[in-house]
């Protein structure tokens, strides 16, 4: 299958060439000509599978077709994101796919954590396409910058993930604030419970596409190691491992400094990347990945998702991610588009958070179990029983109605 025959104009088919696209991803081949159509959409696939071209290129060639415009103060096309790299990425994709149109689209781009003042400036003018975080949206609605009367097409890009960091309450002032009906799409990488019910009450007959085949050109490896030998064991794999670029996942900012100054006292071109970092920071610090002056960047989850790096070769979680959905979006930063990809995790049995269970909760989610490793020099002293292992066996902890029975503040249980 081949782009031209989705039913993209000339003009799109060129930019497509031109942004180096070879063939439609599965999820495009499926949701382009959908959304062409009108239909809502709800896609779930894995990162790096080409979700944001499956919505952007359909969307772009509607917003050209269209004679009349939204009206002024009023965005036709609103893509809600949770991040500002996300916002960032989708953004330029938007305009890069843009460039080839023969009708000038107004492109902009709104999140938090910088000055409202020139995001209100660039939106004097009015807008065609609005990439924002539900937060600053809101700001921007609150100063009179823009409103969504007017709103033809709502994109819920990492829909999970919006609705993982309180997006409910916001989401609801943002609903009451659209009219009329509109096309709705939702992109996810994951379907929790939340995101059903908001896809049953949002979508009208969408096209559901499942696919989730990215993550089987990511070889996954599970790494036993004692918590004091990470940092010499994450030294000894960039020595030996034909890698040019490293993405090292850890859990806190001071973690980013700390393990990136260790590799780069060691000889390592690195770099941190946390969510303290101010705008122009982050994109230094990523231009310089980019270009090759950093090798290896040391990052908090603020990288986990919207952050796309050409040729990543592998990603390492020095410390494992919360939950199995984050782990799947730090993973998805390798092997995307085809290409193939390295992730490998460190498990610590000497952990404070009892690492070789949280890992098993990981595989479950995912539906495998990875075999686990020890190099030779890195071996770990202590390992987990299978009672840690599994996170204790039900019913040997006293329960909180016990405890209270022992101090006499309860009745005996009735046998």
């Amino acid at each position: 299958m081949s782009f031209a025959t989705l039913g993209l104009s000339p003009a799109l088919l060129h930019a497509v060439r031109t942004a180096g696209y070879h063939a439609p991803t599965p999820i495009q081949a499926q949701a382009i000509p959908a959304i062409l159509e009108g239909r809502d959409v709800l896609g779930l696939a894995q990162t790096g599978s080409g979700k944001t071209a499956a919505y952007a290129l359909p969307l772009l060639q509607a917003l050209q077709q269209r004679a009349a415009p939204a009206g002024p103060g009023s965005p036709a096309l609103l893509v809600l994101v949770p991040t500002r790299e996300l916002a960032l990425q989708v953004a330029e994709t938007l305009r890069e796919l843009a460039q080839a149109l023969p009708q000038r689209l107004r492109i902009a781009l709104a999140f938090g954590g910088v000055s409202i003042n020139p995001q209100l400036m660039a939106l004097r003018g009015g807008s065609d396409v609005l990439v924002a975080t539900p937060g600053r949206l809101l700001d921007l609605i609150e100063h009179n910058g823009l409103h969504l009367r007017g709103l033809r097409t709502l994109v819920l890009d990492e829909a999970d993930r919006l609705l993982a960091t309180g997006f409910e309450e916001e989401w609801q002032r943002i609903q009451a604030l659209m009219h009329g009906a509109r096309q709705t799409l939702l992109f996810s990488a994951t379907l929790p419970d939340k995101l059903k019910a908001l896809a049953q009450g949002l979508l009208n007959e969408p096209l559901e596409i499942h696919e989730t085949q990215q993550l089987a050109a990511i070889h996954q490896r599970a790494l036993q190691v004692d918590a004091a030998q990470r940092t010499p064991l994450l030294r000894h794999l960039l020595k030996t491992q034909d890698w040019q670029r490293v993405l090292v996942f850890v859990a806190t900012r001071y973690a980013t400094e700390h393990v990136a100054a260790k590799l780069w006292d060691a000889g390592f071109q690195s770099a941190a990347l946390h969510g303290e970092l101010s705008q122009g920071g982050r994109r230094e610090v990523l231009d310089a990945l980019k270009a090759g002056k950093v090798k290896v960047l040391v990052a908090t989850d603020v990288a986990a998702r919207g952050l796309h790096i050409d040729a990543l070769d592998a990603v390492v979680n020095y410390e494992l991610p919360r939950s199995p959905a984050d782990y799947t979006h730090r993973i998805g930063r390798t092997g995307r588009a085809g290409a193939n990809g390295v992730a490998v995790s460190f498990i610590c049995a000497d952990s404070a958070t009892n690492a070789e269970s949280h890992f098993r909760v990981i595989e479950k989610r995912q539906g495998q179990r990875l075999a686990r490793e020890q190099l030779p020099g890195f071996e770990p002293k202590a390992l987990a029983s299978e009672v840690q292992a599994t996170g204790g066996i039900k019913g040997k902890r006293p329960s909180k109605k016990d405890k209270l029975r022992a101090a006499g503040l309860l009745p005996p249980a009735q046998s």
